[in-house]
């Protein structure tokens, strides 16, 4: 939950409205049946009304009968277009610490189900977008804000914003300026606030202007403000803008290319091409004019405070950047961000290693995190911001490079935090669009087998076997031989996943032939004992058989005692069901010398208990008992005492 702003004024019949409104019985309810999905408050009004403002504040004031959690979403992206209703609930998921599946929607609702929550849902575009994500049951609220009603959305409350009254304006100014200012004048205080239309966001934007110029009184600020066609809130940026130092002007216009309207002082200071302190400053001066709202966590490395772009500047902002900046100092600064980002994800990555492992020196101290925990919240809090950046080099189509250090550098980091986040995908998927635009062979099809891993694991098994087959293609087409083995693998593992054994022995084949040409011995290994595996379970036992040899051999040269000693009691046991009890005998002999030189407890048992059932078949009843003996002496407490 973002924290409100610093100054709230007026609302008191708003606010009343509401707090009536939570209270009301729902329509189910005045028919007599339970209701459908949770309370719904609608604050409805422009961008700069204060919609948002009155939600969080109403989110504050109730969070004692809400002790469960209170939790907000942003419905639409910077660039205006509506959020997808999973994306949002993939994030709620993560605020609630948890992952999300291939149904987010669903998981929330049941994670949200009969739990006393109130969720924000800031800007929502339409019903569509707030009806999966509303928990079902009466003790959940939740609160959204929008331009309009929400068709679709049963038993809404509605709360319509206009402008602020005279009376809550001036008390605005004077919070932010001072009262003396405000009492001298006062007559051009009410004049202000109706030159700014009762918008808060406007008279925010005039209040920090005077702010930053004590000598000037309330009837200047009258002055220099435009009574024209143009909005209030139009009329008071433009005052504002046209009055800041170049430099910041010039970072001011460069907000809207942060990622998600996300930025600290690392990526001001990279976006404008100045100093860390300076863009530090100037972030502190844009929150006083309301341009900015603090956003819960620190920033990157060292930095105490993030922000975010507030919602009605963003169409500001950019109009700003268009009219001020040329397409190449756009492209350079876009560039310097990025670059940025890929600092920051790799000192994110490098926290989660241990003290003697990470390279701190390569890592510079503005850029460290405190420690692991720090890093890894700072991962998950941001991991938005993070793929948008890559989307945003992605589509750029000119920064190939830094798409693709930083879609790398983002998986890295979540692998080394431990992070499962559906994210992964879409972050393979653009370095898979990278690869295919420009990129060789090799890094496409490193990138198709990770799209097919993730498919996989997801249950998705006939795309991973299409992502599988295009990975094998450019993996030929570009010589790469681990790819090349890892796909072939693959395709086994999936045609066994679909019930082909046939295809997948095949396929397992194919791999252990190009293992073997490598001298892979470790790979290969493997290979037979699956193939082992799947003759054994399909009933073909003098083909188990030659399998598990061969995977014996290969672990023998690579003086694997363990797996050496493993594989000799699964030849024992295919002897064994083969008939050939005294064959089988001497191979558990010599499967537990092997054991024992492995230091492994758990396998000489297997191995002694083998031999017991061997020696029961050939009638040596007390040559049994003793082995049986000596296993359960090397029984550790989760064993069963037989096998």
């Amino acid at each position: 939950m973002p924290p409100g702003p610093e100054r709230f004024v007026g609302r008191e019949r708003e606010l009343r409205e509401l707090r009536a409104d939570i209270d009301t019985p729902s329509l189910d309810a005045l028919r007599g049946r339970p209701a459908a999905t949770c309370r719904v408050l609608l604050v409805a009004g422009r961008p700069g009304s204060g919609r948002t403002a009155l939600a969080l504040r109403l989110a504050r004031e109730q969070a004692a009968r809400y002790p469960e959690g209170l939790l907000y979403a942003a419905l639409t992206d910077p660039q205006g277009e509506p959020r997808a209703a999973r994306e949002v609930a993939a994030q709620l998921l993560r605020g609630l610490g948890r992952e999300a599946d291939d149904d987010p929607e669903a998981a929330l609702r049941e994670a949200l189900r009969e739990r006393r929550v109130l969720l924000v849902l800031d800007d929502a575009a339409s019903g569509e977008q707030v009806a999966p994500l509303l928990p079902h049951g009466e003790t959940a609220l939740v609160v959204a804000t929008s331009r309009g009603p929400l068709a679709g959305v049963a038993d809404v409350r509605p709360c319509t914003l206009g402008g602020l009254q005279s009376a809550a304006c001036v008390e605005l100014l004077a919070q932010a300026i001072g009262s003396t200012r405000v009492t001298c004048d006062p007559r051009a205080a009410e004049t202000l606030a109706e030159r700014c239309g009762g918008s808060p966001a406007a008279l925010r934007l005039m209040a920090g202007w005077l702010a930053d110029r004590p000598g000037m009184s309330v009837t200047d600020a009258v002055r220099v403000l435009p009574d024209d066609d143009a909005t209030p809130l139009e009329r008071a940026f433009g005052v504002v803008a046209a009055q800041l130092p170049g430099p910041a002007a010039r970072l001011m216009r460069m907000l809207v290319l942060a990622p998600g309207a996300l930025v600290d002082a690392h990526l001001a200071s990279a976006l404008a091409g100045c100093a860390l302190e300076a863009a530090r400053d100037a972030l502190e001066d844009f929150a006083r004019y309301g341009l900015l709202r603090r956003d819960p966590g620190p920033g990157a490395g060292t930095e105490p405070a993030a922000y975010r772009v507030a919602g009605w500047a963003v169409p500001l902002l950019r109009d700003a950047l268009e009219a001020g900046e040329r397409a190449e100092e756009v492209r350079l600064a876009r560039a310097r961000m990025l670059e940025r980002t890929v600092r920051l994800v790799r000192a994110c990555a490098a926290s989660a290693a241990a003290p003697d492992e990470a390279a701190t020196d390569e890592v510079p101290l503005a850029l460290r995190f405190a420690d692991r925990e720090a890093a890894s919240g700072w991962l998950r809090r941001r991991l938005p911001e993070l793929l948008g950046a890559a989307r945003i080099a992605v589509a750029d189509g000119e920064l190939d490079t830094l798409a693709r250090r930083l879609a790398s550098a983002a998986v890295l980091a979540l692998d080394a935090h431990g992070q499962a986040a559906p994210e992964r995908y879409e972050l393979h998927g653009l370095l898979l669009e990278v690869a295919e635009r420009r990129g060789p062979d090799r890094e496409r099809a490193a990138a198709l087998i990770n799209l097919g891993d993730l498919d996989a694991a997801a249950g998705r098994t006939k795309d991973a076997v299409a992502r599988y087959r295009a990975a094998l293609d450019a993996a030929r087409a570009g010589r790469d031989a681990f790819t090349l083995g890892r796909a072939l693998e693959a395709l086994g593992d999936s045609h066994l996943e679909l019930g082909d054994r046939e295809r997948a022995a095949d396929w397992y084949g194919r791999a252990l032939a190009q293992r073997g040409e490598r001298g892979e011995l470790a790979d290969a290994a493997r290979l037979h004992t699956r193939l082992a595996l799947l003759h054994t379970d399909d009933g073909r036992r003098d083909a188990a058989l030659r399998e598990w040899r061969a995977a014996a051999a290969a672990y023998r040269r690579l003086r694997d005692h363990a797996g050496y000693a493993a594989t000799l009691a699964e030849v024992a046991l295919a002897q064994e069901v083969s008939g050939a009890a005294e064959e089988s005998l001497r191979t558990g002999q010599e499967a537990l010398r092997w054991a024992r030189q492995a230091d492994d407890a758990r396998l000489q048992r297997v191995v002694l208990l083998g031999m017991a059932r061997v020696l029961e078949r050939l009638g040596d009843t007390e040559g049994a008992r003793l082995q049986r003996e000596a296993a359960d002496g090397l029984a550790g407490p989760g064993d069963a005492r037989d096998s």
